[in-house]
């Protein structure tokens, strides 16, 4: 019997997986009945970006609907950065993916006739969400995939630890420093493993408005560039447009299939507005819908979603997770407009792979939303993040089966860095204050600059490698923004607005290359062309 002890990791471990969201728990599934296991820090489905997603997943399942469309769609809102082989790959995938998720008990909706139900939201060009009541797809599926990891004997599962380090020896990975979640003061345990898996999320939270979960903080992203990892396009950040503006932390979402469902954006005096600035209005891509609910609010006219009209009493039926989320914060969707503003949801960068997972350093693969694909570009297509997790996911485990392991390597006596530590409170909220202020969805070259001065010598001077962490990642991300001078797909630049044809291309990049910039821009040549990496 495998040992779920938090205590109990003195074992030599064959695969480690970080992350209990999708891609972590897929994969755990997909490696079966290979010894996996799964490090969370949270208990399974909790924690977990995917959990909340309300949307759905994306999947050309529907008559008359093909991957090629799928894919085109994917394309034409990437901003010029979608790998094309990369998207349809995925969108081939998605039909046997979701019959993986059903065959684990995943109970999408299904119409009258027993086949999946399937509805359209924003640039899609055909109805391919499969949803499962409505707006409850990520909570269904991450409940459906716990419990077959739970039946599963052999995956091990570990709730509670934090991964703050890799390990590694001779460019290759060779285990993981752990810690007790909430516990930073515990003593890091070091696990070695023969294969390591990031699936740890995204960046969400290293923002003040996101709809992010708090374990959403960039640590996977910030423990492989430490160790050296490739960082593909860290400067595309999505913001959802929709989240409700309650005051809670993180903010409640508003799927985006409400707009689908007919739902309108109006203003504090009943103007629709988004009408004015794209052929599609409401469902226009993300990045524009942003904008201009940020317009509104930038301008003191507020922002609303208004779907009395096209649901009304209907509303609670057929969305019932942002009504319950409405309800609770005293407003009745029915007959009242929602209260809105753009909060950081999706993170098209982080840890660069190829077809099969694998990152730059040998040992490590990462899924979901931690990893970069090429998928999705400078601006992610609604629906698409949940696919784009299974499918990978299913990947990296075949990836894993098919290859001989390394022997595991000798641990390292020392932790890497044995300083835990309480990050400091007011450092955080600094840094997410700054994230949003400068890194957010209009930015600008000053800003951009005060910006990676601070983070860089936030992470050269933390008291806390969790703080650490989050400097780290905030770094990339700023250091990116500053150096692509053009505006492209969710990277907005107030000062460089058009799009440069000569910039159509994929950031990659490294946390050295981050920091090299931040030393510029504190030299007297800030002002030289920057380095695009």
């Amino acid at each position: 019997m495998i040992s779920n002890d938090i205590h109990d990791l003195t074992c030599t471990d064959d695969v480690v997986i970080v992350g209990g969201g999708l891609a972590g728990l897929f994969c755990a599934l997909k490696l079966a009945p290979r010894p996996v296991t799964l490090i969370s820090a949270a208990p399974l489905g909790q924690g977990a970006s995917s959990a909340w997603a309300q949307g759905g997943i994306a999947a050309a399942v529907a008559e008359g609907d093909t991957p090629e469309a799928h894919a085109a769609d994917t394309i034409a809102v990437g901003g010029g950065l979608v790998d094309e082989t990369v998207a349809l790959g995925i969108a081939r995938e998605a039909a046997p993916r979701i019959h993986d998720l059903l065959s684990y008990g995943a109970p999408f909706d299904r119409d009258l006739e027993g086949r999946l139900a399937v509805g359209r939201e924003a640039a899609h060009s055909a109805r391919r969400i499969v949803h499962v009541q409505g707006d409850g797809a990520g909570a269904a599926i991450i409940a459906a995939l716990s419990d077959a990891v739970r039946r599963t004997p052999s995956i091990r599962v570990i709730e509670g630890l934090v991964a703050e380090a890799l390990l590694t020896g001779d460019g290759v990975v060779t285990g993981l420093q752990l810690r007790e979640a909430g516990n930073p003061s515990a003593r890091p345990i070091l696990l070695a493993a023969r294969a390591v898996v990031l699936a740890t999320g995204g960046i969400g939270h290293l923002y003040a408005v996101t709809t992010n979960p708090v374990e959403a903080s960039g640590s996977g992203l910030a423990i492989a560039a430490r160790a050296g990892a490739v960082i593909a396009d860290p400067e595309f950040v999505q913001f959802h447009p929709t989240a409700i503006m309650t005051g809670g932390d993180p903010a409640p979402l508003a799927t985006e299939a409400l707009r689908g469902e007919g739902a309108t954006l109006i203003n504090g005096n009943g103007e629709r507005f988004m009408a004015a600035r794209h052929p599609l209005a409401e469902l226009a891509p993300r990045d524009i819908v942003a904008r201009g609910v940020f317009a509104e609010i930038a301008a003191g006219r507020g922002a609303f979603l208004d779907a009395r009209q096209a649901l009304g009493a209907r509303f609670a039926d057929k969305f019932p997770t942002v009504h319950a989320s409405c309800i609770a914060a005293g407003i009745d969707p029915a007959t009242q407009a929602i209260p809105i503003a753009p909060a950081a949801h999706y993170h098209m960068g982080g840890v660069a792979v190829d077809a099969r997972g694998r990152s730059s350093i040998d040992g490590l693969w990462a899924g979901g939303e931690v990893s970069s694909t090429g998928a999705h570009g400078a601006n992610r297509l609604a629906s698409n993040s949940l696919l784009e997790a299974v499918v990978y996911a299913a990947r990296i485990a075949d990836d894993i089966a098919g290859r001989a392991l390394p022997s595991p390597a000798r641990l390292p006596d020392a932790p890497v860095a044995s300083r835990g530590g309480t990050p400091d409170a007011a450092a955080v909220k600094r840094l997410r204050a700054m994230m949003s202020a400068h890194v957010g969805v209009v930015r600008e070259g000053d800003g951009l600059g005060e910006a990676v001065n601070h983070f860089a010598a936030l992470e050269r001077e933390a008291t806390s490698i969790a703080l650490r962490n989050m400097a780290a990642s905030a770094l990339l991300i700023a250091a990116s923004a500053w150096s692509r001078r053009e505006s492209r797909g969710a990277h907005f630049r107030s000062d460089q607005p058009a799009d440069m044809p000569a910039l159509a291309q994929r950031t990659m990049t490294t946390l050295a290359a981050a920091r090299e910039i931040a030393e510029r821009l504190g030299s007297p040549s800030r002002m030289k062309q920057p380095m695009i990496a």
